[in-house]
């Protein structure tokens, strides 16, 4: 079968079952998988929309299309509750099986009332039960060769309801139901299982959609989802799509905070809850609870506020330990505490690379510790540096009515990292501050605070601070919170890899230049009124060792692979101890605790940080492919052309130049051609230091520049080419580029 055009998804090697694939969503499932190298099982058992009949034809002609087509593919006949022999077909023809697309499926529409007990139990027993069956006979298969991509089948009506599909859609929503269980029991052996809504024409949908609108909603604007889902490089798990028309939207739950309507020594009544009701149904400042866990911990939350004061709602907690007036959590959740900008150069993530402990004896440490080298590059625990400006640099926090919240008694409890994209080694970063949850823990209170860190309007990376304040609890707040990034522990074996530094006497004193200037860490008297013999070492610098032992050992240092770190501080280290994190892979969650080796103490517990697979890197060509932006390609190819003649070019013109690309008005990329330092590079990104001369200009109008359809000069006059700097040396440039480049 022929190849689709250019690089993108392939499934050569994988072994797919579509059931129902006789037509419709599973026809076009079945020949999407085939084109893309996939050997496929074409399951139908070839009876009409309400489950009457059996035929082979349906199954044999789709097979045929494929194998037509140079594809590989096999016929199945039998029904989904037979689901041993469908997955034995798949072994029998392929040897094993990879991806199970659950779609078979029929109606027998009726109201309520006019449901017999035939109509409810075929329902369920295709589309539930049918699903349960295939899905198991495949599972040990997956588990045993640590991969599985599930798909479940439900709809509009099962989320919904529809009129006259009351079995239809009972058993639709319990096929979510059953792919979320499975998507938690099937993480650690890398099987993910993800339900979609689909509306498309098939034999079912004619039966309640007029056919103009079975026409619009071809299967083939249904498929591409199914297939990214099934994906080795596709990580999302237990998630909820409706797809239709070339549409794509993600589900989840909503919860109101609610209210509590009982006391302690109140008794709960209807009429409570009638005076309540606007609370429970109130869902300003709703939660979205994403598990089981969460959605409990709101009712220890209540427990323990009915215990602790008494007739009390959600909305608002009192206390009577630390002040007689009352603390509104409504109030403080939510609140911004500051925005603070971070301008900094190639120096900060220099400096604090050095804090963290890397060092020019590891030549795989140059890249973040000098920066002329080509692969320069920020750490990705250095996002939590201008995070950090935000909370603890002139930021108040006597706002909070009946808290007493004193930084000179407060402690780092948790760390949560983010990144959406690696950072800039310079630039201007705006953090926004706000509070995400309050906690009352008796002898302190936590207050959870949440960082956004942006570049212009680009969100780069995403902190949760959880600190402990000595003394200000008490207020009769609630003691958990599904806000908070939870820790995990390891798992129970023998750690996969452990990786050792030694800390200088001096670390501290090193770490703190990056912006913790808590004298704690620094001054020994200090220290000793807080009971430490000796200054301690930053929690987060322990928190940089272990998150660059991650990224060495399981990213090969690539830092576009590090996407996520949790970590809970749960001992003091001292300057000239050793760190030793131990670490356990479970697909691309790395589990880690680092220890005080000299000690065997646990520094930091629960901690996990998320890679993604080299796998799933895309290339620079498809990057640009992606995003659409065709000026990627000139740049890679600007920099190979001028590559060998880089050192005379930066004698010629010693500038550097900085583009700003643009797509729908905002800026989408940045390229930068250094022709000032070394031997020249063309790099993408803002320039590392100072640009002599900025561009700004569409995509679309640099390519008409490139391929000279639009004069430069007159793009600039007609407002199309910004440039800032110096405009003289546009000149220069242009030589470059003609005489050079060869553009």
């Amino acid at each position: 079968m022929a190849a689709a055009a250019g690089p993108g998804l392939r499934f050569d090697g994988r072994v797919v079952l579509v059931t129902g694939a006789g037509g419709g969503l599973g026809k076009a499932y079945a020949l999407a998988f085939a084109e893309r190298g996939a050997s496929v099982v074409v399951n139908d058992l070839g009876g009409d929309f309400k489950g009457y009949g059996k035929s082979s034809s349906a199954a044999d002609k789709v097979v045929n299309e494929i194998r037509a087509k140079g594809g590989k593919a096999v016929p199945n006949y039998d029904s989904v509750e037979d689901g041993e022999k469908l997955v034995k077909t798949a072994l029998d023809a392929f040897g094993r099986i990879d991806i199970v697309v659950n779609n078979a499926g029929i109606l027998r529409d009726r109201s309520f009332v006019r449901i017999s007990d035939e109509d409810w139990d075929i329902i369920h027993r295709i589309h539930l039960r049918g699903s349960f069956l295939v899905t198991r006979a495949a599972w040990n298969h997956m588990k045993n060769q640590k991969f599985g991509r599930i798909i479940m089948t439900s709809s509009a009506a099962g989320i919904y309801g529809n009129f006259g599909q009351a079995n239809y859609s009972a058993a639709k929503l319990g096929l979510l139901g059953l792919s979320n269980t499975i998507a938690i029991e099937g993480r650690k052996y890398n099987i993910h299982s993800n339900t979609i809504a689909p509306t498309a024409g098939s034999r079912l949908t004619q039966t309640v959609m007029p056919q103009d609108l079975v026409d619009a909603f071809k299967p083939e604007y249904v498929a591409p989802l199914v297939l990214w889902l099934c994906h080795e490089s596709c990580q999302e798990n237990g998630g909820l799509f409706e797809v239709g028309a070339g549409w794509i939207g993600k589900l989840r739950w909503e919860r109101s905070l609610g209210a509590i309507v009982r006391g302690k020594s109140h008794p709960m009544t209807p009429e409570a809850v009638r005076e309540n009701w606007e609370k429970v149904c109130d869902f300003d400042n709703a939660s979205k609870p994403r598990t089981i866990q969460e959605s409990i911990s709101v009712l220890n939350d209540a427990l323990s506020q009915i215990e602790s004061e008494g007739n009390v709602s959600m909305n608002a907690t009192y206390s009577g330990s630390v002040t007689s007036s009352s603390v509104n959590a409504a109030n403080i959740i939510g609140r911004e505490l500051a925005t603070k900008v971070y301008t900094y150069s190639h120096l900060q993530p220099i400096l604090y690379a050095l804090g963290v402990g890397m060092s020019t004896k590891d030549p795989d440490h140059l890249k973040f510790l000098f920066e002329g080298s080509e692969e320069f590059c920020c750490l990705p625990s250095f996002g939590v540096i201008p995070a950090q400006t935000s909370i603890f640099d002139g930021v108040a926090l006597d706002g909070f009515n009946g808290l007493n919240f004193d930084f000179t008694k407060m402690l780092h409890g948790e760390q949560y990292l983010e990144l959406y994209k690696p950072l800039p080694t310079s630039g201007q970063l705006t953090s926004v501050s706000t509070v995400a949850d309050i906690l009352d823990k008796g002898a302190g209170a936590v207050l959870l605070i949440d960082v956004h860190t942006y570049c212009g309007k680009e969100l780069l990376c995403y902190n949760q601070f959880s600190l402990f304040f000595v003394g200000a609890g008490g207020f009769g707040g609630k003691r958990t919170s599904e806000k908070a990034k939870a820790t995990i522990n390891p798992p129970e074996r023998p750690p996969d890899a452990v990786l050792s530094d030694v800390t200088t006497a001096n670390q501290a004193a090193l770490y703190r230049l990056s912006g913790d200037w808590n004298p704690l860490h620094i001054d020994p008297n200090f220290a000793a009124l807080g009971g430490f013999k000796k200054p301690i070492l930053h929690g987060l610098c322990s928190f940089g060792f272990a998150a660059r032992h991650v990224l060495k050992h399981f990213a090969n240092n690539d830092v576009t692979r590090f996407k996520a770190i949790k970590v809970r501080f749960a001992k003091p280290v001292f300057p000239g101890q050793t760190l030793q994190t131990e670490m356990w892979k479970e697909g691309n969650r790395i589990h880690f605790q680092t220890k005080v080796k000299e000690t065997g103490e646990i520094a930091i517990s629960g901690g996990y940080a998320d890679i993604t697979s080299a796998l799933d890197k895309p290339s620079a060509w498809e990057t640009a492919k992606i995003a659409g932006l065709q000026s990627d390609l000139v740049f890679e190819e600007i920099g190979r052309r001028i590559k060998d003649i880089g050192k005379e070019l930066v004698k010629k013109v010693n500038a550097i130049f900085q583009w700003d690309i643009t797509k729908d008005g905002r800026t989408a990329v940045q390229w930068t051609i250094d022709l000032k330092n070394g031997s020249g590079e063309v790099y993408q990104g803002p320039a590392r230091s100072s640009a002599d001369t900025t561009f700004t200009l569409s995509d679309e109008d640099f390519m008409d520049v490139v391929q000279q359809k639009t004069n430069p000069q007159k793009a600039f006059f007609a407002g199309k080419l910004k440039v800032k700097g110096n405009i003289m040396l546009s000149q220069k440039l242009e030589m470059i580029l003609k005489d050079y480049a060869k553009l």
